[in-house]
């Protein structure tokens, strides 16, 4: 059957078309050229109305051990936000973690269609997998998680050589059936094991006597060099410590010109000016991105409400753990590869500290120049639920609300900022380049964010509406590989996406050390560790989609 979309406005900063009236056509999931005939099979008249490609959340922790912990740990967040069952749709409830079919109506309803869980355990990859699995309509992809893994850090202690390292790391996105490679907290989670409680860029871990410096070094040329074209996704050093924007400046200094992706940057951009000892470092650190090129960031915005924290990062989250909302925590060891910790947090506005973590987010997008290397999340659910994403761009594109709301803050952090000297607005064009074609040329995702011919046909149809809010809350359509899943803000058809993975080279022979090392260590054998294709494909709902690697790779 061949739809045709009659007379929208087309955003598709990919293809540099910056509101261009234009028709669009699908055959098959795909956008296709224009028939020759002129012959359609249906036509829908989206006159007037704003088109953009599906949404891509490119950081969301919507998969695996934490965020079911936090599931688990919050029926107080169930009873906030319960969705019955009806004719089409299951039920669910949550709020900040919802439920895993929840999460896909939601995030359809708000013209998403594709997100990505940024911290995949290897050892607990199936689980992250099997959660994703069951999440409806959008695609799904995760980075794998290694930095604090005793076998990496063996290999660094012993001086393996960088191509040693490389074939790890390709080996470990193979088997975990990843998109890119992520490092948390590089080497803190494993010194927080032997009783560290902090660990700065070039602080040694005191067992294996390997710097996050070093770890950042060898994982991010590991990550170019097999040609994986999501930069390595770094969490930093000292999550959420007052003075970490110098770490964070040196992080950046420190990647030598490899592309590195910083991400929640709001969380390390925090200066130690005035009687706080609490103050915005954003103008030093878009200073820094604007700078380095190879860096790219996401913000991971706070917004004010009860939420719940969710990290791998188990020597920060351990050290929040007394700010817990309720008062309850998890803080728990994984094998030998990493931790978690997980926190509920409200974050309050006539609070200092919280009214300045929001100011400090803010900034920081309205000062880096580049659209297509700075990245709109909250990183839900640790800032805000994804839920409150209209809300976000609605701060970004009216100054207007931005300074009323600026306005009702705590008065002491308002001092602190230039919030509201700031006249930036994000136009329509920069926010499909942030939530789409930019989100999608990072993840390296060749066939999504973008409207030309051969994309996948994911599509949102906005009303345009100068309450960006309420434009972005409720699209007219939301189009997913073809098929029209959201009618009005309603979702009206269950697909399921695909998951996206890359599938690097590596050399056979590195499972021979590897399966000596999971018999000694591990509670599961190494050819139980790999997931297979068949497991995501399972019941005929789920596909995978290989995206091509660039150029390179040496193995």
């Amino acid at each position: 059957m061949l739809l045709k979309l009659t007379g929208g406005r087309i955003f598709d900063p990919a293809h540099e078309v910056n509101d261009v009236v234009r028709d669009i056509y699908i055959r098959d999931g795909r956008i296709v050229e224009k028939p020759t005939d002129g012959r359609v099979d249906e036509e829908i008249d989206v006159s007037g109305k704003v088109i953009m490609a599906g949404a891509i959340d490119m950081h969301t922790h919507i998969g695996g051990g934490k965020v079911n912990i936090a599931r688990t740990m919050l029926p107080e967040d169930h009873a906030e936000a319960v969705y019955e069952r009806t004719e089409l749709l299951r039920s669910g409830t949550g709020h900040a973690a919802p439920s895993t079919l929840t999460t896909g109506y939601r995030y359809a309803e708000m013209g998403y269609t594709a997100g990505f869980e940024p911290a995949v355990l290897p050892i607990n990859a199936r689980q992250a997998h099997m959660e994703m699995h069951d999440t409806p309509i959008i695609d799904k992809g995760g980075y794998v998680m290694l930095g604090s893994d005793d076998f990496l850090l063996r290999m660094m202690a012993a001086n393996s050589d960088q191509e040693a390292i490389n074939n790890y790391v390709a080996w470990t996105i193979n088997h975990a059936q990843a998109v890119g490679l992520k490092v948390v907290n590089p080497g803190g989670i494993s010194a927080f094991k032997f009783n560290q409680r902090k660990l700065d860029l070039d602080e040694k871990n005191d067992f294996y006597g390997v710097t996050p410096r070093d770890i950042l070094h060898r994982l991010s040329r590991a990550v170019q060099e097999i040609g994986v074209p999501h930069p390595l996704h770094v969490h930093g050093c000292n999550l959420g410590v007052p003075g970490n924007m110098q770490t964070t400046l040196d992080t950046i200094q420190g990647a030598e010109g490899v592309p590195m992706h910083l991400t929640h940057i709001q969380f390390h951009s925090y200066g130690m000016e005035g009687d706080f000892k609490f103050s915005s470092g954003a103008a030093e650190i878009a200073e820094a991105i604007n700078k380095h090129k190879n860096i790219t960031v996401d913000v991971g915005q706070i917004l004010f409400g009860q939420t719940v924290t969710a990290s791998g990062d188990n020597m920060r989250q351990f050290a929040g753990a007394p700010h817990a909302h309720p008062n309850k925590w998890v803080c728990m060891d994984i094998e030998c590869d990493a931790g978690c910790g997980v926190v509920p947090f409200k974050y309050k506005d006539q609070s200092y500290v919280n009214a300045l973590q929001w100011m400090i987010g803010l900034e920081t997008f309205l000062m880096v120049d580049d659209p297509w290397r700075i990245f709109l999340t909250t990183d839900h659910p640790n800032g805000a639920p994804f839920t409150s994403y209209p809300h976000l761009i609605r701060l970004l594109m009216d100054k207007s609300f931005r300074n009323d709301m600026l306005s009702t803050l705590h008065p002491e952090a308002q001092k602190a900022t230039h919030l509201a000297s700031l006249d930036r607005e994000y136009s329509l064009y920069e926010i499909a380049i942030m939530t789409r074609a930019g989100a999608a040329k990072l993840v390296g995702l060749a066939d999504r964010g973008h409207l030309g011919i051969g994309a996948a046909a994911d599509i949102t149809v906005y009303t345009d509406n100068s309450d960006r809010e309420k434009m972005f809350e409720k699209p007219d359509y939301v189009f997913k590989d073809g098929e029209m899943v959201v009618r009005q803000g309603q979702v009206i058809k269950i697909t399921w996406g695909t998951t996206h993975v890359v599938k690097p080279e590596y050399d056979i022979s590195i499972e021979k050390p590897l399966k000596s090392y999971f018999d000694k260590y591990h509670t599961q054998k190494m050819s139980n560790f790999k997931i297979s294709n068949d497991e995501i494909v399972d019941d005929g709902r789920g596909s995978l989609t290989i995206q091509p690697l660039h150029k390179g790779g040496r193995l």
